[in-house]
């Protein structure tokens, strides 16, 4: 089967279902599986964009769920700033092995330049790890002349190009910190496949997971893809890092909705707020919102709501208590 062109409508349908945005969303495990991938940021606002994702498709859930997935059961993995399903280690594998991107060939230059740091970090993880990054010592080679990259941050940069090139692996966190060990002894035996196979795939996945995609200027549906016909009227909010709107020529193909986040703009120049979140209802984004998560003072306020034109304004008062009970504060 081929993917088809389909209209607006349909498109809208489509992408909502294929993103478990329409309520049918069951439990963490299959709804991370589904979306393909969470993406992590340190920014937490309202909550970590991997958590908000998750919520706006099952509401009020265990948090404590991500963190027995991945370091626990390890049914999750932690590679590059994102959360994969275990099954896609192979091709996440062959992605690590990549050489045929600037970017990889920058990689591999900066390590074998540091090739006397490198071993002495791989040497630290194999005799004493896990470890956070601060508990390995400095290491004379590794200088303290600030980097293009990073700055001075040489530890940090160290660890995270070895954990790009499959060397070492994020094997749990304590509180923010990520905690290091040998990818070798934290990830487990799997097939081995060339790239262009991996990319395949992923290319694949990422397809289906959207249901739609924008191409030369038509919407073309995944030949998988399911149009419910009709989407209920659930309202929720999303996070500026969430797929459906990720995207954000689709998002304006899709709903005519113009959407940038704010927070690296001056405030005097802001045209809504700092992170501001679109809102969901149905299968139709008609507007935005922005919480803020007073944690100190145990409560969830919002700055502000915007409608777009024409749209009759939701009651946003089960998505906030949603929100704020998820959060544990108050409104």
């Amino acid at each position: 089967m081929k993917p088809k062109e389909v209209s607006v409508e349909e498109a809208r349908r489509i992408a909502v279902r294929a993103q478990l945005l329409d309520g049918s969303a069951t439990d963490v495990l299959s709804t991370v599986r589904r979306l393909g991938f969470l993406q992590l940021d340190p920014i937490s606002t309202v909550a970590p964009p991997q958590q908000l994702v998750l919520w706006s498709r099952l509401g009020p859930f265990d948090r404590g769920e991500l963190d027995r997935l991945l370091w626990e059961e390890r049914k999750l993995v932690e590679w590059d700033a994102y959360l994969w399903a275990i099954e896609d280690l192979p091709v996440l594998k062959a992605r690590m092995r990549r050489r045929d991107r600037p970017l990889d060939l920058r990689i591999i230059a900066y390590l074998k330049e540091n090739a006397s740091y490198r071993r002495y970090v791989l040497r630290e993880l194999e005799r004493r790890g896990p470890l956070l990054s601060r508990e390995i010592e400095d290491h004379k080679p590794s200088g303290r002349e600030a980097h293009s990259w990073w700055g001075e941050r040489k530890m940090g940069l160290m660890l995270g190009l070895l954990n790009q090139r499959g060397e070492v692996a994020v094997v749990g966190r304590r509180g923010r910190q990520r905690l290091w060990d040998l990818a070798e002894r934290w990830y487990p035996e799997t097939q081995t496949i060339r790239w262009a196979e991996a990319k395949r795939i992923l290319d694949e996945n990422r397809f289906r997971s959207l249901g739609v995609k924008l191409e030369r200027g038509r919407l073309v549906a995944h030949p998988e893809a399911e149009d419910p016909g009709r989407v209920a009227s659930r309202v929720t909010f999303l996070s500026p890092f969430d797929r459906l709107v990720h995207d954000r020529d689709r998002a304006e193909a899709l709903w005519g909705f113009y959407y940038r986040l704010e927070m690296y703009v001056p405030k005097a120049k802001r045209e809504y707020g700092y992170y501001v979140l679109p809102i969901l209802r149905g299968d139709r984004v008609i507007g935005r919102i922005e919480p803020v998560h007073d944690r100190k003072a145990g409560k969830l306020h919002v700055q502000g709501v915007w409608w777009e034109e024409g749209v009759r304004p939701a009651s946003l008062t089960a998505p906030l208590k949603s929100l704020a009970r998820f959060l544990g504060a108050s409104l």
